[in-house]
């Protein structure tokens, strides 16, 4: 005998969560941008003016690098998708890497190669006591400057 009461439940159920996929999908149908912008200069001029303390060259090597080698991790990370479609694709097993959190790792591990005099790097969660909201990045400060004084770099809202 079967339980119409429980068809509807499961039905409404698959609703629900097709109307979620639906809307996810949506949101995340963005596509990665095809090269880096051409702001590297206005991200330079955006360091430089975070203290008089930072040095011009650094800042243009540390902005030339959060562009450029964001790029070389969309092509690493095998990104086709927008960022949240992206993560769907890792959490299945589909793509290695390409979470948030890889992102802001390896794009801080290049920029600490550079060892940089007057720029700190910090890390930045949002949110990190909610992991489905969670957010990694790296932000860049002067010298001795506060977290919440410097420049987000993000690259995994656009991959790459």
């Amino acid at each position: 005998k079967k339980n119409p009461k429980g068809s509807e439940q499961m039905i409404a159920k698959l609703r629900v969560g097709l109307a979620l996929l639906a809307a996810v999908a949506l949101v995340a149908c963005g596509a990665p941008q095809k090269q880096a912008p051409a702001d590297v200069a206005g991200l330079t001029q955006a360091l430089i003016s975070l203290d008089p303390v930072v040095d011009p060259a650094e800042a243009a090597r540390a902005a030339e690098i959060a562009y450029t080698y964001s790029l070389v991790l969309r092509q690493d990370y095998n990104v086709t998708d927008g960022a949240l479609m992206h993560n769907a694709k890792v959490n299945q097993g589909l793509r290695p890497r390409g979470l948030c959190w890889h992102w802001a790792d390896d794009l801080q591990t290049r920029l600490r190669q550079e060892g940089f005099q007057s720029l700190d790097m910090h890390r930045a969660i949002a949110n990190h006591d909610t992991i489905l909201i969670e957010h990694s990045t790296v932000v860049m400060s002067a010298r001795g400057g506060k977290m919440r004084e410097g420049i987000v770099l993000d690259p995994w809202r656009y991959g790459g």
